[in-house]
């Protein structure tokens, strides 16, 4: 049954960038120090201090606007934001707002199992800004202090608005993974959701069909989500929540008085709550910075960061796909894993010829394995030259895929070459010629098997395979069945 309404969602994403001094000082930006020691005059906002822009935090944003299909104006200004938290010291964040450093992209997203279509999500801008500290609450019982811990004021974050083009929790999730993705092969950020580098907000509605056309309910803006998995769940409560308050409510719902709101995500209820109005922009009172001249940017500096992006996440599954044969879903599945992944397996892929083996061989063994242990790829003992030599031995039938994997275990354990691992197991390549003769020899000695198998019964052949065995502990099971069947063919 097609759903009485349209779910309108549009993100907001906040992502630490990968300096180590922050956006307006030359306090560190690393994570962990003891609370209040990365601060100086000029992030917690001391009186008659100058803030100096960070090149190379204008520099990575840019690289991401570029990734991000954005057109950049040439020139960029600073603008004061104003509102007041307690761990804004300054009472005001250094923003951007009218003329920011990029609008107007797109970032394709899709599902590698079809359950939506390819779409462009329009991205409404890509900013720089300054962070927050951070607050700290005491909820033990009989006690509620609060603490402010200032090292975080002044990071620079990129603050990148999309357009309210998604349609389902499950396409923000796929948004979020595939910006997520992009961020790291772009090198910008870390993304990490645990240590605050990168942050969503959520704004949802529903357009819901009337009579007399579709009616919105008001937009709310849904906070506190620490995983994509907490988005994804947060979006379809508040969808299901708005739905039920229209059913109860109606047109009223959009009435003067509905205003939007901010709410939170409780992730242990499993449920948002209400926590405050929705500020409008003219209530930040924005106003152009006095201390920070506008930000110039040459079109050939955007034309030379634009060359340097090298091949995006998207670039890279479609040649995967095309060039070795692989499906979508698996080329995603490699993609999603890093460069590193990737070009390991091109490297395996490309010297052994046969990119789908490859691909299965990878996600078999090499991806358990780095899983298992937690680790990258760089950390596995296997060689892709040494691996891709692993494979051809599989393909040309001189190891069973069993016997394959037994080496490859060798491989792993003592670091060893195939055929090291060979001669330790006690293995011996098996000659394609010496495999055909004995093949030949097992159908002159069964001509019952070779009558039945003209007579239609192709699966009598597989009695040869056991003998075979016994002849060749090392025959391909595989190999013997498809060389006798060609030479009963021939006969």
């Amino acid at each position: 049954m097609t759903e009485p309404y349209v779910i309108l969602i549009g993100l907001e994403v906040h992502v630490q960038l990968l300096t180590r001094s922050k956006l307006f000082c030359g306090c560190s930006t690393r994570f962990g120090a003891p609370p209040n020691t990365q601060t100086c005059p000029v992030c917690i906002g001391m009186p008659g201090s100058l803030p100096v822009i960070n090149r190379q935090a204008v520099q990575l944003a840019l690289r991401t606007a570029v990734a991000l299909n954005c057109t950049i104006p040439r020139s960029t200004k600073w603008d004061r934001k104003q509102y007041f938290y307690p761990d804004l010291p300054k009472g005001y964040q250094i923003s951007q707002y009218d003329l920011p450093l990029s609008h107007c992209g797109w970032l394709e997203i899709s599902d590698p199992k079809g359950a939506f279509a390819s779409k462009r999500v329009g991205i409404t801008r890509a900013h720089l800004e300054e962070d927050a500290g951070k607050s700290m609450h005491d909820e033990a019982v009989g006690r509620a202090d609060s603490r402010i811990d200032l090292n975080r004021a002044g990071t620079p974050l990129l603050e990148i608005v999309s357009e309210p083009d998604l349609r389902s929790p499950a396409e923000a999730k796929c948004y979020l993974t595939e910006l997520k993705l992009l961020l790291g092969y772009l090198g910008v950020s870390d993304c990490n959701m645990q240590e605050g580098s990168l942050r969503v907000d959520a704004n949802i509605n529903l357009h819901v069909g009337t009579a007399d056309g579709p009616v919105p309910t008001p937009i709310v803006e849904v906070k506190n989500m620490n995983s994509f998995r907490a988005v994804e769940r947060a979006l379809s409560y508040e969808a299901e929540r708005q739905w039920r308050l229209w059913q109860e409510l109606g047109v009223r719902l959009g009435e003067p008085g509905g205003h939007k709101t901010t709410r939170g995500w409780d992730e242990g209820r499993q449920a948002t709550y209400e926590q405050r109005a929705k500020e409008e922009s003219s209530d930040y009172r924005y106003f152009p910075d006095p201390d920070l001249l506008p930000v110039v940017l040459p079109e050939e500096t955007v034309e030379s960061v634009r060359a340097s992006l090298g091949e995006l996440p998207a670039a890279l599954r479609a040649r995967l796909e095309t060039g070795y044969g692989i499906t979508p879903y698996d080329a995603d599945v490699l993609v999603n894993q890093g460069r590193a992944l990737v070009d390991y397996y091109l490297a395996v892929a490309d010297a052994c010829g046969d990119g789908k083996t490859a691909c299965n061989w990878i996600q078999q063994g090499v991806l358990r394995w780095l899983n298992d242990r937690q680790t990258t790829i760089d950390a596995y003992p296997v060689p892709a030259t040494e691996f891709a030599a692993l494979l051809k031995a599989v393909l040309a039938g001189e190891l069973t895929t069993s016997r394959g994997r037994e080496v490859l275990a060798e491989m792993i354990d003592h670091g060893e070459t195939v055929e090291q691992a060979m001669k330790r197991l006690g293995i011996e390549r098996v000659d394609e010629a010496e495999l055909e003769t004995l093949c030949r020899r097992l159908l002159e000695a069964n001509p019952k098997i070779v009558a039945q198998v003209q007579a239609g019964k192709e699966k009598a052949v597989g009695s040869l395979i056991g003998q075979a065995k016994k002849h060749n502990p090392n025959a391909d099971p595989g190999r013997v069945k498809d060389i006798c069947l060609k030479l009963i063919a021939g006969m």
